[in-house]
């Protein structure tokens, strides 16, 4: 039945960079439920990897390239869209970097350009994306976008990225309000740790998957296949009724007190 979910749909997916990546998970929950997907690539350098995977889906698979951080390639990207659809039902945001020094030491210590940047390329860029996307999403749509849970508590060592993703969360809100009216939701999945490359660059990230396992009522965090199954579910006319939320996909920890 869940091949059917999708049947028809097409989605642009901005994140990818290897096999271990959480867009990649959703992508393929997508892609398995019948969704015809458009993908970006963040510069040269993955561009290889991201073709490799995306040749899975056939060798027509539209990837194009994409800094979320420059309008005017937002723009291109969206006209190369044009000439694949008319209509787009899908948006995945899975994007979020910040300078190294920034995911290390203290807080205090994040410098102005650090906080711009984190801000501009992980919590901006949805913004800039469903504002391209909007336009064609004549019959509604399903945008997504994924989180974590230092953007409501603090986790030590995460530092600016998790005030960008309470921008990013914030975003969904304001996003989820002025798209509501043309029946585009726009949500988050707030995903507990995963191994991915992203995750690498965040100090102590062992001991905190650690201790997702002592204090989750799960005993664990999450895995890749989960978080698409949650996407896939996000997607489809299963959630028509839920936009500006945040999802949690953690084992539970997040309603843990102690």
């Amino acid at each position: 039945m869940t091949e059917q979910l999708l049947a028809g749909k097409t989605g642009v997916v901005f994140g990818v960079a290897n096999k271990r990546s959480i867009a990649w998970a959703i992508a393929k929950a997508w892609a398995g439920a019948g969704a015809r997907l458009i993908f970006n690539y963040q510069g040269e350098r993955l561009k290889e990897n991201v073709e490799e995977l995306v040749g899975e889906f056939g060798s027509d698979t539209p990837l194009y390239p994409c800094d979320v951080s420059r309008d005017e390639e937002i723009d291109t990207f969206f006209e190369h869209v044009r000439g694949h659809t008319a209509r787009l039902d899908l948006l995945l945001h899975s994007v979020a970097f910040a300078p190294r020094e920034a995911l290390e030491g203290d807080f205090l210590s994040t410098s102005r350009e650090a906080f711009r940047t984190a801000h501009d390329i992980s919590a901006y860029s949805l913004v800039a994306l469903a504002r391209a996307a909007a336009p064609l999403m004549t019959e509604g749509g399903s945008i997504l976008a994924m989180t974590y849970y230092g953007a409501e508590k603090v986790v030590p060592h995460y530092n600016v990225m998790g005030v960008a993703k309470a921008s990013l969360e914030a975003s969904t809100r304001y996003l989820a309000y002025d798209l509501g009216p043309k029946k585009i939701r726009v949500n988050c999945i707030s995903a507990g740790p995963v191994q991915t490359l992203a995750a690498r660059g965040i100090s102590g990230f062992s001991s905190m998957l650690k201790h997702y396992q002592e204090r989750a009522p799960l005993q664990r965090s999450c895995d890749p296949a989960e978080l698409g199954q949650t996407g896939l579910f996000l997607a489809s006319d299963g959630a028509a009724a839920i936009t500006g939320q945040v999802i949690y996909v953690d084992g539970g920890y997040q309603i843990m007190g102690m």
